[in-house]
């Protein structure tokens, strides 16, 4: 048994793909944005119901190349925050820098408060740093900033690395910090979808472990509790009350609460339901047991009890990668999805029940919705 795909849109980088980063689609049904990177730019593109244009796009001067750190676009595109190697910059579309916190250099060998990106930008040992990265909250008024320790102002422990920030977006005053307790080479945040004062932040050591953290900012505090280690945090449901993960070692695909525990034992090991690849070699061949089965880091809720997941890391050894829907609810099953055409990359998922995937250039997105599903028990259609 399999879901069909069915094509819901097709929609065109607003960059050439030459000059910039691929495009991707950010923020919930009804405030959906096309947004994307180059060296010298991000650009914000409003969407319809039908991912059709809605409007001017906007565009958002950048203070330093793209790979020397990550950035996040406002709810409604009046400001884009940049989180660099020495600071996080909030520029507003002029260009002008609306505000600046700066923090330690991420790059682990060095100790500096650089007091602007052009101090380091011709040196070699700064042209790889780790990274932070910042999320806006459901209103857009707070942003959420992980950072390497120390700040210029305020104490914090020497054993403190890196620090976890709640920020006012409006004037770029630091409301609340915590140790994040790890070491990071990268992370990234994802907001709860109704409450401005919940925020998740998934964090990649490399080898070491992947962290999960959850936030919580009462206007006076910020608390941070430690969800279950070496999980990757892909997704939060509609309502903000389910987390989807993988594990670190990508065996796990997990449905759990804000407290990091399976819900109603939501927990799909990879070597368990999903299938050999068609291509994988025979049964009955001598390395029959070597075909590995993994979950990749991507994924998303498509509604409170459907997910969308794939095994494409796993899958290229014996040819094109595979994706799934999973359903929460009722059989609790694994799906694959077949599509009209063929598919490469991992799924996004975009909530209101649809999906999407690159193109083989990665210069246009595909916008998918599932369809033949009402033989599939669990699965809304």
């Amino acid at each position: 048994m399999s879901v069909h795909a069915r094509l819901r849109a097709t929609v065109p980088a607003p960059l050439p793909v030459s000059q910039a980063g691929p495009p991707e689609i950010t923020g919930p049904p009804g405030r959906r944005m096309l947004v994307q990177r180059s060296d010298g730019e991000v650009v914000a593109q409003p969407l319809d119901e039908d991912f059709a244009p809605r409007g001017a796009g906007v565009r958002f001067p950048a203070p330093w190349p793209r790979r020397r750190g990550t950035w996040e676009v406002a709810p409604d595109a009046s400001l884009a925050v940049f989180a660099g190697v020495h600071s996080v910059r909030a520029v507003e579309p002029s260009g002008a820098t609306r505000w600046e916190v700066r923090h330690g250099c991420w790059y682990g060998a060095c100790r500096e408060l650089h007091t602007s990106y052009e101090t380091y930008a011709e040196r070699p040992d700064h042209r790889y740093p780790e990274s932070g990265s910042v999320g806006f909250s459901a209103d857009g008024r707070l942003v959420w900033a992980h950072v390497r320790g120390p700040l210029p102002e305020g104490e914090s422990s020497p054993e403190t690395a890196d620090e976890w920030l709640v920020v006012d977006a409006g004037s770029g005053r630091v409301l609340g910090r915590a140790d994040a307790e790890a070491v990071a080479a990268g992370s990234f945040h994802l907001p709860h979808p109704t409450d401005p004062g919940q925020m998740g932040l998934s964090i990649g050591e490399g080898q070491d472990g992947a962290p999960l953290r959850w936030g919580r900012w009462d206007g006076t505090e910020l608390t941070v509790d430690r969800l279950e280690e070496d999980q990757c945090l892909l997704g939060l449901s509609p309502s903000g009350d389910r987390l989807m993960t993988v594990s670190h070692d990508q065996d796990s695909l997990a449905v759990r609460n804000s407290g990091g525990a399976v819900v109603d034992a939501l927990d799909w090991d990879a070597g368990t339901v999903i299938p050999r690849h068609p291509d994988a070699q025979a049964e009955g061949d001598e390395d029959e047991g070597e075909v590995e089965r993994c979950w990749d880091w991507a994924g998303g809720f498509l509604d409170e009890t459907t997910l969308v997941a794939s095994t494409t890391e796993c899958d290229e050894e014996w040819g094109r990668g595979r994706h799934w829907l999973v359903a929460a609810s009722g059989a609790r099953a694994v799906v694959p999805i077949t599509y009209p055409s063929q598919v490469t990359g991992i799924p996004t998922a975009l909530g209101g029940g649809v999906w999407s995937t690159p193109s083989d250039a990665c210069d246009v997105l595909h916008v998918w919705e599932p369809g033949g599903l009402d033989d599939v028990d669990g699965l809304d259609g």
